[in-house]
């Protein structure tokens, strides 16, 4: 039988979300110790561990079909392989830091500087960009020690909450790209191979539907209802139902996460009552 080979980062946060997301989606993993890789139970898919920055290679050759890593990655390794879908966690952002003391003026202070990184072709594309001329000191670990130990004059690191950064003395001055976890695949997936990750994103655009939205119950007197439903159009209408106290309704609909605590202040304003708001475990749009 066809199955699909999903490669992931073999170790992290980012591996262990590719994993929950797959559960998510209804697909049964083992559990227990991970080794080089495990198959579902009850989907045609075959997971690899693999290493982040390794991981664009092996989907350009094959070895896997499809792979699950930050976008960071797809950049710097530059192989032939496109990005199939977003997937919206894992959030980061690759920045430029400097000593916290010294007084950043824009890109060209970098002009003429070291810089160490483990980027090396995402920041030199930023840096022609920029008309800057800098020496890029590529190094695999730990960069935020480079101006601390002589090596460089600053850094290009990836920056999630920059605790790292003042542990070490660094202040973040320019933002380059932002990164967030993606599903990349080959541009020539055969067509059985292409129908199985066809599924699977169908699934996971249900969960992410659902970790956006969420499902809302009122009561409200009926002369509201037109105005509620401006406010609550849901997926297409909400749904309105007569409660048993004349005059009043039960008005069911789906709202927005970012949106909810300014929509449950117009709903209280228009006299909605006994409001209640549910997580959704799938949307399927």
């Amino acid at each position: 039988m066809t199955k699909l080979k999903i490669a992931v980062q073999k170790s992290g946060r980012l591996s262990e979300k590719s994993i929950q997301l797959l559960r998510e989606c209804g697909i049964s993993l083992p559990n227990g110790d991970r080794k080089l890789r495990m198959e579902a139970g009850n989907f045609p898919i075959e997971v690899l561990f693999l290493r982040d920055d390794d991981i664009p290679q092996y989907v350009e050759q094959g070895v896997a079909d499809v792979g699950i890593l930050g976008e960071n990655e797809v950049w710097e390794k530059d192989k032939q392989v496109v990005i199939v879908e977003k997937l919206g966690f894992a959030g980061c952002r690759l920045s430029l830091a400097i000593p916290k003391d010294e007084v950043y003026s824009g890109p060209a202070y970098f002009q003429g500087k070291r810089v160490a990184t483990s980027y090396p072709r995402i920041l030199q594309k930023y840096f022609e960009e920029q008309q800057v001329h800098a020496t890029i000191e590529e190094i695999g670990g730990s960069v935020e020690i480079a101006p601390g130990i002589g090596l460089a004059d600053g850094i290009f690191d990836i920056v999630s909450t920059g605790s790292t950064l003042l542990m070490n003395g660094l202040k973040e001055v320019e933002v380059v790209v932002k990164s967030e976890a993606v599903l990349i695949g080959r541009p020539d997936l055969e067509a059985d191979k292409q129908h199985i990750l066809d599924k699977i994103l169908f699934r996971i655009k249900a969960v992410r539907n659902s970790a956006e939205n969420k499902y809302i119950l009122l009561n409200a007197p009926n002369n509201v209802i037109p105005h509620i439903s401006r406010i609550l159009p849901g997926m297409k209408s909400p749904t309105v139902l007569p409660l048993v106290e004349p005059g009043w309704s039960s008005i069911h609909s789906v709202v927005r996460e970012d949106e909810f605590w300014d929509v449950i202040d117009e709903l209280k304003n228009l006299g909605a009552q006994g409001i209640l708001v549910i997580p959704i475990e799938k949307m399927v749009l």
